[in-house]
Parts: structure tokens; sequence; C-alpha cells
């Protein structure tokens, strides 16, 4: 945490339990006008600086000292009674839903266990230089050495956003955090890097705030991407998930911008573009138990197999897979693979539930995945 002249700064949320266990319980005499009496005791004082006989540039100072309180996730008012005076509150900590990265491993995309042996293989504690809350949404990408890179969704406290990580393996178990790699003005996740044809390596992030599907281009992998072109835009588009099939690109994206329930489909001869939306989509309508995408389209065992996730009853409740039977720019078909969940709530790190997978084939036969996982804790970093 961090000491202002006039006040504690918030670095992360162990910080605001820290102020949370220090600041002073509310009276009627220092409950604040805008607070109704009922909801006083979620609230506590931290301080009460007075800006009495300081200079104007020491008032200008001080209430950019006020915005970063207030962006640090403290409530700053002034006194009815004194105009110098502004008190500074800290509302109670609740349960968030942390979000971590694993491994498993087995005979198929759609039939996986712990590899690790130590999962979580990554949390927000893991990442350097950020005031990380959680870490999700990871994908693989295997170097011609046999190295691994994971990119991954960084849930940066300080920014109010998300961010792209970066973690090396040699063996794809053992995993090392390097820190962010890619950030905007933005929120970022759900980092799809892949290959392409023309040799380049390619990342489509979820920029879903910015109403496009943006490609970014690695300018010298891993560390450095630049944003090359929009795919399409003018939608929420979450989970942006692309495959190469039967000579052309597929793009799945969900579009509701929040209901988690209408899936689209768009295809181009080149990546691209022009991309046009399938005379079919919204190829899932009204459904959040399998709508939104879950990590990447793989082919396996003669299969093209689609995951997305189920959530229902909550966001990233559980991973199904489903086969694609039919895809041409005229038809789209798609079934479930399995009835049950390939990927659900477990113990621990994902006692609330699961929400992505990105399988790679290691061996014939063998598979390595990253998948995340949440659980419920409270507000500590």
């Amino acid at each position: 945490m961090r000491q202002g002249r006039h006040g504690p700064i918030p670095e992360g949320r162990h910080d605001l339990r820290s102020l949370w266990a220090s600041g002073r319980r509310l009276t009627a005499e220092t409950r604040p006008p805008w607070l109704a009496a009922e909801d006083a005791s979620g609230y506590r004082l931290v301080a009460s600086p007075s800006l009495a006989d300081v200079s104007a540039a020491a008032r200008d100072a001080a209430e950019d000292e006020f915005n970063a309180m207030e962006l640090a996730r403290l409530v700053v008012t002034d006194d009815p009674r004194d105009a110098d005076v502004r008190h500074v509150y800290v509302a109670a900590p609740r349960p968030e839903p942390v979000w971590s990265i694993g491994i498993v491993s087995g005979d198929a995309p759609w039939s996986l266990a712990d590899a690790s042996g130590s999962n979580p293989v990554l949390t927000a504690a893991d990442v350097p230089g950020a005031a990380a809350t959680s870490v999700a949404d990871p994908f693989l990408h295997r170097d011609a050495d046999g190295g691994w890179r994971m990119f991954f969704e960084v849930d940066n406290w300080s920014t109010w956003k998300g961010e792209i990580g970066l973690a090396t393996s040699r063996d794809g178990l053992a995993w090392r955090c390097e820190g962010i790699v890619l950030a905007e003005p933005f929120h970022l996740s759900y980092p799809h890097v892949f290959a392409a044809d023309d040799g380049e390596i390619y990342m489509i992030p979820e920029s879903s705030q910015a109403a496009a599907v943006r490609l970014y281009r690695a300018r010298r992998y891993p560390h450095d991407w630049e944003h090359v072109g929009d795919l399409v835009t003018g939608l929420p588009f979450a989970d942006p998930t692309v495959v190469r099939h039967a000579g052309r690109w597929w793009l799945f994206a969900e579009t509701s911008g929040g209901a988690d329930d209408t899936l689209r489909l768009y295809h181009a001869a080149a990546l691209a573009g022009p991309w046009v939306e399938h005379r079919s989509s919204p190829i899932v309508r009204g459904d959040a138990t399998c709508a939104r995408p879950a990590g990447r389209v793989v082919a396996a065992a003669g299969r093209l197999v689609r995951f997305a996730q189920n959530c229902r009853p909550a966001y990233g409740t559980a991973v199904q897979a489903r086969e694609i039977v039919r895809l041409t720019v005229d038809d789209y078909e798609e079934r479930p693979l399995h009835a049950a969940p390939i990927l659900g709530p477990g113990t621990g790190w994902n006692a609330g539930g699961m929400h992505h997978v990105d399988p790679v084939e290691v061996d014939a036969g063998r598979w390595l995945a990253a998948v995340d996982g949440w659980r419920m804790e409270e507000e500590v970093a």
C-alpha cells in the first residue's frame, strides 16, 4: 500500500482488506448523507484530511491524490459542514471469483485429467509487475525446439482491465510467468494464438469493448505484437475463435453483449478477409449453455470439435465438446459429442467451475491441454 500525503492508496485487494480491518466503524455522527443507515455497516472511515490553509498548487496535488484513491476503489467525499475536509471510506470486502490455470492430459481432447499433479500451475501471484487478481483463458503454442509458450488473460487490478500475459515451459507442466506482453486502453482476454499459412504467428484476443475482432501479428515473437487489422466490427464479439478448414477461414464469436447466448459464424478465403457472415448465422440463438466459445476448434480422430461454455447456472460453469458435422458456406450443423461436460467444477482451485480448454496433440493419441477454473475467494491478493 502506498501512503499518500492525505491518506492511503491501495495497490491491491489485500490492501483494501487491511484498510477495512483498521478502519473506523461509522456512527450516526460520522455516517455521510449519501449512505443510508441500514447500509452503514458496509463502510468504514479510513481518513479525514483537511485542506485548510494550503496553497492552490497543493490543493491541485491533493485532488490528484484523491482521484488515485478512487481509482483504487476507495470512496472520497466532501464534508457537508466543512468545505476544506474530505472523508475517505473503504467498502467491506466481498467474495470474488478468482481464476487460475491448470494443465491436463488425455488420449483425446475431450477426455482429459490432471497432468501436472500440482494444479493450478499458474495463479495471479505468479504474474510479475502487475497487481493481478486472476489469470484465465490460456492458449498454448509449441516452439520448433519443443518448448512451450502460454498466452493468457491477466486481470490487472490497477488498470481495471484485462491484459495478455506470457508464460514459458520446457515440458508443458512446470511454467514460469514472464509478465504482460500486450495491453490496450480497453479490456483484452482470450488470446487465441495460432500459426497461419504465411508462416507468421498471429493472435486474436477478445476485444469486445472495442466492438471489433482485432488481428495482431507477432513482430518479435513472443513478446512484441502489432495490430494489423480488424476482421469484423460493430458488435461486442466475445471469445472470437478462428479455424482453417476446407480451404477457408472460419470465425466463431458470441455477440449478445452479456447474455452469453448468441453465437455468430463468419468465413473468408483469406485471414485478412473480407469476412462475411454465414447464411445460417447466428448458429446458436438464446442458449447460454452452448453459445460462447471455450477454446480453439480442434481436429481429432476424424472429428472437428468446437468447445463451448455452459454459462448456466453461472458464467463459467463447465465446458462441453460439440462435434461440427457440417461446415460449408451454405450449411452449418453441430451436435454434442458427449452428454456430460468434459470439464466442470472440482475441488479447491476450480471448485466454482471451469470455462476454457486449449488442447495440443503432443504425440499420437496423447494430448496436453491448458484449462482454467475458479473458486470464490475473499478480497485478498
